[in-house]
């Protein structure tokens, strides 16, 4: 674990290895200097589209393996230019939109992260071709959902990670989070049906959702917890 980093982006970092490595929205260029530093990749290019966020990217990253552009997303980086690409710090749709904008020019491996509707970009990768390689979220009340994914060989279009899963949850909450025991997990499921269930009442969407939450509380033997008065 890289002590330059905070939680979230050492757990990114912990993903990465490669020759040439893009990050989007780079503000100080934190993780690309991790990342060089600790011989995780080659070379760098950060990718800013707001200039003071750029010229910070330009200090952090003088004298070293890298390069900082001034542009739109993946509009700033060619085709097959770099082996994998970072977005973090950014909204699930965002996200979505900056991958979508320019299909052609993504690198072979993706890593993302996002701190809510993680299933936006399940859901994009699903339905073009990457497939999930892993998926973590980090300790503590404000989590974040880190999510790698490869793309398949020849467009297979079948994600193994969604076997012997149900899809519509594992969309939401992750595949590997639901194969896997997670305490943690558990306890956030636990927290947010209580909080769900203490509302008068609820739109359709907040309904489908809360039971969505108890079919994976059974699935996982996660009781729900007595007192409903909790903060989600």
């Amino acid at each position: 674990m890289n002590c330059r980093l905070d939680v979230r982006l050492n757990v990114v970092a912990e993903q990465i290895r490669c020759a040439t490595h893009a990050d989007i929205g780079s503000d100080h260029a934190s993780l690309l200097v991790a990342l060089l530093h600790d011989g995780r990749i080659k070379r760098a290019i950060a990718i800013e589209n707001k200039r003071r966020p750029f010229d910070n990217s330009v200090r952090a990253l003088e004298g070293l393996c890298a390069e900082v552009r001034f542009g739109d997303g993946l509009g700033a980086l060619e085709i097959g230019e770099a082996d994998s690409l970072s977005i973090c710090g950014l909204g699930a749709e965002s996200v979505r939109d900056i991958l979508m904008a320019h299909p052609q020019r993504i690198p072979g491996r993706v890593v993302v992260e996002v701190c809510q509707k993680p299933e936006v970009i399940r859901r994009w990768a699903f339905e073009n071709g990457f497939h999930l390689s892993n998926e973590q979220t980090t300790p503590g009340r404000r989590s974040f959902t880190i999510l790698r994914f490869q793309r398949s060989a020849n467009h297979v279009a079948c994600d193994p990670a969604y076997e012997n899963v149900e899809f519509e949850s594992a969309l939401i909450f992750g595949p590997y989070i639901l194969k896997r025991a997670d305490r943690q997990f558990d306890e956030r499921l636990q927290n947010e049906e209580a909080w769900w269930r203490q509302k008068d009442r609820l739109s359709p969407e907040a309904f489908e959702r809360l039971q969505l939450i108890r079919s994976v509380m059974d699935d996982r033997n996660v009781r729900p917890l007595l007192s409903p008065s909790v903060v989600r």
